[in-house]
């Protein structure tokens, strides 16, 4: 039979974070609410279920929550929990500061909620921003208690830097502008070893930072050579796997050898990662590390990992995922089996996707 994506049963699990209390297991993220609000209101917009399923007074409410979250020197809190009021001074007000990942989700879930941004401070938001740049191109996460950026030189600042410029048409003369060819060049030279982009030059790459870096670029007008463009592809390709448990041995890692059967010009799924980690019976070093050819079953479902010699994860079909339809590339995956994993490992009886196969969604 089939796999079924149980699109009731995610609306009701939806539906049920947005109007009454959140899960036991996010707790612990009362300070993130506007990270949670966000992918609530995404995923309900994203099944069609948002207006049917909320009223016009919800939405004005979610969108004045939202306004709540608001710094007045810029910027959005992730939670109205960290707002001081009238108790904020000049001694404290470190403990109370705007986040850049918190006013990325605060925009993009007001323009989910269908507002002007009208009340938006864009003026001190987009000077906000320019403040958390670092000299190096990248931006930190916060203004720390003497005004500095203080975390930085991560691919998802950037992203989260790029998209609010872009939302709030930053660039004009009456607030300044980001260093916005420092910007591109701390993305082109997080380019590593392995060739996708990474936190840093010297980090090991990691799939998450991939779509991130290919979409911070986009908003300013910059694309990656076509020859980043094909190693990017092969790469991606070549991290679709059937490991799904951390118990399970992993024979070899992905080789060069996998990579290179990619045909980037095929309309056809391309070999998964089974290619490079199952070792073939005829190779010497088959009695050594007990490879053999898979079973039939155990290719039915095939996810997608963040690096090698990593089991498959839900949320890297969506980086995965991502970054390959950014580039065109989306059919040189085995979908139907990347399908079979989702909707038959990591779908939940109650709504949503685990991590992975088992986890409570998330």
């Amino acid at each position: 039979m089939a796999p079924t994506f149980n699109k009731s049963t995610h609306i009701r699990y939806f539906l049920r974070c947005l109007k009454t209390h959140l899960p036991t297991a996010y707790s612990t993220n009362d300070s993130q609410r506007m990270t949670l609000a966000f992918f609530i209101l995404c995923g309900l917009d994203l099944l069609e279920a948002l207006e049917a399923n909320t009223s016009e007074a919800d939405r004005v409410a979610y969108i004045d929550w939202i306004y709540q979250c608001q710094h007045p020197d810029g910027g959005f809190r992730g939670s109205t929990s960290a707002d001081m009021g009238v108790e904020r001074t000049e001694g404290n007000e470190h403990w109370d500061p705007a986040n850049i990942a918190a006013t990325y989700f605060a925009l993009a879930s007001l323009a989910i909620l269908g507002d002007n941004l009208e009340r938006v401070k864009r003026i001190e938001c987009l000077r906000w921003l320019r403040r958390l740049q670092l000299s190096d191109g990248t931006f930190g996460e916060v203004l720390a208690s003497q005004g500095e950026a203080h975390s930085g030189r991560d691919m998802r600042y950037c992203y989260c830097a790029a998209a609010i410029r872009w939302i709030l048409d930053g660039g004009k003369e009456e607030e300044g502008d980001i260093d916005v060819d420092g910007l591109v060049r701390f993305v082109e030279a997080s380019q590593v070893r392995e060739d996708p982009w990474g936190i840093l030059q010297s980090a090991i790459s990691l799939l998450g930072r991939l779509p991130i870096s290919i979409k911070a670029i986009e908003p300013i007008h910059t694309w990656p050579s076509e020859d980043s463009i094909e190693r990017m592809v092969a790469w991606l390709v070549g991290l679709q796997t059937s490991v799904l448990e951390e118990e399970e041995d992993l024979p070899v890692s992905i080789s060069t050898e996998a990579i290179a059967q990619v045909d980037l010009d095929s309309e056809a799924p391309q070999p998964t990662v089974e290619a490079a980690q199952v070792v073939s019976p005829e190779d010497p070093l088959a009695d050594s590390v007990g490879g053999a050819e898979p079973l039939e079953d155990e290719t039915q479902w095939a996810g997608l990992t963040g690096r090698c010699n990593k089991v498959a994860d839900t949320c890297y079909t969506f980086w995965a995922g991502g970054s390959l339809t950014i580039l065109n590339s989306i059919h040189l995956l085995d979908q139907e089996a990347l399908r079979r994993y989702l909707l038959e490992k990591t779908q939940h009886r109650i709504g949503g996707f685990g991590k992975l196969p088992g986890d409570v969604p998330g």
